[in-house]
């Protein structure tokens, strides 16, 4: 099959690979429709979380059953049209238990831990995020291999487009997920540091949930523009951290947002002072948003983090925290826990996903996407591939 594999750092192509086969009795093997690029592949793109070997790379998809494991039971049939949430979990251990699937105690056997540290003692497993979170074979590809099968995937009425659903797999869970943290229950102000299609998927849910204001901060006007376009927002143009929150305060009475949502990460836009700091303090990338995020919310407010960090960060505001009484929530976004709740907002039209789509190409033309979405050429907000 035609696949899209990782190489090294910048270096990834479109490869014939193996089939992938059923090794598990609860796996099942899906032909890949839709597929699309993630902000998180860009960590391991960029060489910022390390991958050792060639993996196929790809969290995001949905397609048709080709063939099921025997442990599968009646959950899955061959023919059902699916969309696979992007943690691999097991459904019966503890953390799945509890609604935490990207904490699965059984899908990262290897590399699985209390600890979560750098290296080490990770949490479950993710499709195509390297060694340490599983080493699974992602859906940038024409047929993946799904564990699992009877836990994760749901299968999508004839009523909805690939492109209408293919966002449940992570993107709208975890920008719900951004929102449901914060207990956001109606009324608040709500503060999203990031436009890309996490930042717009958390401000759909925050109108979801009733929030009264809901604003985006990015660094590029046009990522603003489709986040107003789509999502209904009002929009701030990052032109320094004092700046915008200045600008937040001013829109919340001088008490700042009820909630500030951080969907940047570790590798943010960063100037010749900002990397100089990271060289200093053997720091990877730069935590500036989510130090923005802590000044930028109300005393007793709620940060909640969706943004990728992989290392630790000195200087980390922990006194503002403590003064300011802030809760701050994060992680992998517990896709299962969410994913038929959203799904229904879909089918009854309460929310559009697909409108974020900027570029549909096929998959023989994944390293064009890669390289557009990755540096922001063409307008580029969300890239789908169809294998």
């Amino acid at each position: 099959m035609k696949a899209l594999v990782y190489h090294g750092m910048k270096d990834v192509r479109v490869d014939t690979v193996d089939d992938p086969k059923i090794e598990e009795a609860r796996d099942a093997i899906i032909r890949v429709t839709s597929t699309a690029i993630c902000g998180s592949d860009l960590h391991i793109y960029n060489g910022s979380i390390p991958q050792p070997r060639p993996m196929v790379l790809g969290h995001e998809f949905m397609g048709i059953v080709e063939e099921v494991g025997k442990g599968v039971g009646g959950k899955l049939k061959v023919g059902d049209r699916v969309v696979v949430p992007f943690p691999i979990a097991c459904g019966t251990c503890f953390f799945c238990n509890h609604e935490l699937p990207g904490h699965c105690e059984n899908s990262n056997p290897d590399h699985y831990g209390p600890e979560g540290g750098l290296l080490t003692e990770k949490g479950g497993a993710l499709f195509g995020y390297t060694d340490i979170y599983g080493g699974y074979n992602g859906g940038q590809a024409e047929y993946v291999r799904v564990p699992y099968a009877d836990y994760g995937p749901r299968v999508i009425p004839d009523s909805l487009t690939d492109e209408q659903a293919l966002f449940l797999t992570d993107i709208f869970p975890t920008g719900y997920s951004g929102i449901d943290w914060a207990d956001v229950k109606g009324g608040e102000s709500i503060a999203i540091f990031g436009a890309g299609p996490v930042g717009i998927m958390a401000a759909k849910s925050a109108w979801l949930r009733g929030a009264a204001r809901v604003v985006i901060i990015d660094t590029l006007q046009y990522r603003l523009d489709k986040a107003k376009a789509t999502a209904s927002v009002e929009t701030i143009l990052w032109d320094g951290a004092k700046s915008v929150v200045e600008q937040i305060r001013a829109m919340t009475e001088g008490r700042g947002a009820d909630v500030c949502v951080e969907c940047v990460g570790f590798e943010p836009d960063r100037d010749l002072l900002d990397r100089a700091k990271a060289v200093i303090n053997f720091e990877k990338g730069s935590d500036k948003v989510l130090t923005t995020c802590m000044s930028a919310v109300r005393r007793g407010g709620v940060v909640t983090v969706l943004g990728v960090y992989s290392t630790p960060f000195d200087n980390f505001p922990v006194h503002q925290f403590f003064d300011k009484g802030i809760t701050i929530r994060g992680g992998q976004a517990p896709a299962q826990k969410h994913i038929d709740k959203l799904l229904q907002y879909v089918v009854e039209g309460k929310v559009k996903l697909d409108d974020i789509i900027t570029h549909r190409l096929p998959l023989a033309e994944a390293v064009h996407g890669y390289d557009i979405f990755r540096n922001k050429k063409e307008d580029c907000v969300k890239v789908v591939l169809k294998p």
